[in-house]
């Protein structure tokens, strides 16, 4: 007896023990998570941001009662137009016809240059960051929120459509961290509540409770979903531009001293069908945003009379000791570019400015360069003046460039259609092929309506010569490859001197040839007005607003032929 007392006596603790684990098993926690850890607010001025349905890293903060958002989350996830110059402690935003403009701690903004009182800091700027209340983004910006507290957080959104909802059945309902009944919870929801369903799961849903809880409840706690559509009530803004009654047919007269003004008369002579001439006429000089000026009256005057317009070019290429990542990054030397670029338009009674800044580092200078044109933009509206900018072929370098923001701004965007393979290539190549040209047509107009593109085309060659590479080291044979650009007529003088036979190349869009010289061979994708014909036929195609060429007096004369039986 006394061992069958003690048998059963173990066997009972054994299945105590059991249940007791079943029980801990399946017996849902009561653990509670504080929600200020769950947001990661580790002190009383940060703001955790709810944003389309995810919480974010990145916090606001609560300043004197008002919060205000981190600008990197505004510019990059709310509105790209507000821009901060860190050099100066200034925040701008620029609408289609208006620059306004903050500085950091002041209590009001200008509007171009009449001050209007907002009643409190709109910026609030240290060494790394600066933070921008959110009332003044909502005034320009296409997003709504709401602001909780207990702990502080804004739940934030911009994502307009279509979204799942559901209502909570049962009278006390859990939302949990993650999905499982050990999880910790994070708040209650009652019978009614209305959540946003964002994942389904086998026993578990994850949703979002509308003051911006984001975790799960049990499957069967929930409706079933229902589809809800979130509109929008922004209305965004109308761009207006200047847009000329008559197909784009310019080309771009190299000025490089006064005295080359003087060339007019004889570049246009055997040309038909120009209606706008760009003299490179004007570039950056120095880092106050000073400009080289080459103008001429006498040279506008006699356009004017043969009925061409003029859009002088404003480069940034002809000093180097310019550092143009300082004059776009910094407000005041900026500024004082436009007012110089308008000052010479006036000046000279010019229809229009093409801007050509290449060369751009994209890390240090995209956003101020699009902001520039803003700036710029504004300024040639309010005068009348046409503003057209260059642009290379995109490419994902080329993309800090903003395409889809330059065409809300300018009036024209032009590809430079040209220099494919360039000095410095490695390897011998057209300066233009067909497909690369239709590749750049195509996705400029990704960004650009059709309506303001305006495609550059080349009447220059390069002559490329590849050479044996007798200082190589290597075993295998190697080869130096070089190039010289030459205009039509001088490249047709060299085929003619080596007797080099020219063949269409289908694929380039081309004429070819090639030679040699002693162990050097040359070869010469011919710009001609066969060449030509092909890229005329995408403005068409695709309905461009018209062409321009580089540049005037690299052409033979039978060329103009051709682009006016294209551009009337």
């Amino acid at each position: 007896m006394p061992v069958l007392v003690v048998i059963v006596l173990i066997l009972l603790i054994i299945g105590g023990v059991l249940a007791v684990s079943l029980i801990k098993k399946y017996t849902p926690s009561k653990e509670r998570k504080e929600l200020s850890e769950y947001y990661n607010l580790t002190s009383a001025d940060q703001v955790a941001l709810i944003y389309n349905y995810e919480v974010l890293d990145t916090t606001a903060l609560l300043l004197d009662g008002s919060v205000y958002l981190d600008y990197n989350f505004v510019h990059d996830f709310i509105n790209p137009r507000f821009y901060w110059d860190a050099n100066e402690n200034i925040l701008l935003y620029t609408t289609a016809d208006e620059l306004i403009s903050a500085s950091a701690d002041s209590t009001s903004y200008l509007v171009t240059k009449s001050s209007v009182e907002y009643g409190k800091p709109i910026v609030k700027a240290s060494s790394t960051s600066a933070w921008v209340e959110i009332d003044f983004v909502r005034q320009y910006s296409d997003f709504t929120y709401t602001y909780y507290q207990d702990p502080s957080r804004i739940v934030l959104n911009n994502n307009w459509g279509e979204i799942n909802v559901a209502n909570i059945k049962k009278k006390n309902t859990s939302v949990r961290e993650l999905g499982g009944i050990k999880s910790p919870i994070l708040c209650d929801l009652t019978k009614g509540d209305k959540v946003v369903v964002l994942e389904e799961l086998e026993k578990w849903v994850k949703v979002q409770t509308q003051d911006g809880v984001i975790g799960y409840v049990r499957s069967n706690a929930v409706s079933n979903p229902t589809v809800e559509n979130l509109a929008s009530d922004f209305v965004p803004e109308t761009f207006t531009h200047i847009v000329k009654d008559f197909e784009i047919c310019m080309a771009w007269h190299q000025v490089t001293t006064r005295d080359a003004n003087s060339t007019l008369t004889n570049v246009l002579a055997d040309t038909k069908g120009i209606n706008v001439i760009s003299p490179t006429w004007f570039y950056l000089n120095d880092n106050n945003g000073g400009i080289a000026n080459l103008a001429s009256n006498d040279y506008v005057n006699y356009c004017h009379q043969q009925g061409i317009e003029v859009w002088a070019l404003v480069s940034n290429l002809e000093n180097p000791d310019v550092d143009t990542t300082y004059v776009l990054t910094h407000t005041s030397t900026r500024q004082n570019l436009v007012n110089q670029i308008i000052s010479v338009a006036i000046q000279y009674n010019l229809d229009g400015i093409n801007l050509d800044f290449e060369a751009l580092d994209r890390e240090q200078v995209g956003d101020s360069y699009i902001q520039f044109i803003r700036e710029l933009s504004i300024k040639c509206a309010n005068n009348g003046i046409v503003l057209s900018v260059d642009n290379y072929a995109p490419t994902e370098y080329t993309a800090f460039y903003n395409r889809a923001e330059q065409a809300n701004f300018v009036d024209y965007v032009v590809i430079m259609g040209y220099d494919e393979h360039y000095g410095g290539s490695e390897e011998a190549g057209s300066v233009a092929s067909i497909s690369w040209v239709r590749d750049a047509v195509v996705n400029t107009l990704e960004e650009v309506p059709a309506s303001q593109v305006v495609l550059g085309m080349p009447f220059y060659t390069r002559i490329w010569c590849t050479t044996p590479d007798a200082d190589a080291s290597d075993t295998e044979m190697s080869y130096k490859v070089t190039s010289k650009a030459y205009g039509m007529r001088a490249a047709n003088v060299q085929i003619a001197t080596y007797d080099a036979e020219k063949t269409w190349n289908a694929e380039c869009g081309q004429n070819y040839a090639e030679y040699m010289v002693g162990d050097s061979k040359y070869q010469v994708w011919l710009e001609d007005s066969s060449s030509a014909e092909e890229r005329l036929k995408l403005l068409d195609e695709y309905s461009l607003a018209g062409a321009s060429f580089w540049k005037l007096g690299f052409e033979t004369s039978d060329i103009w032929d051709t682009i006016i039986k294209y551009i009337n």
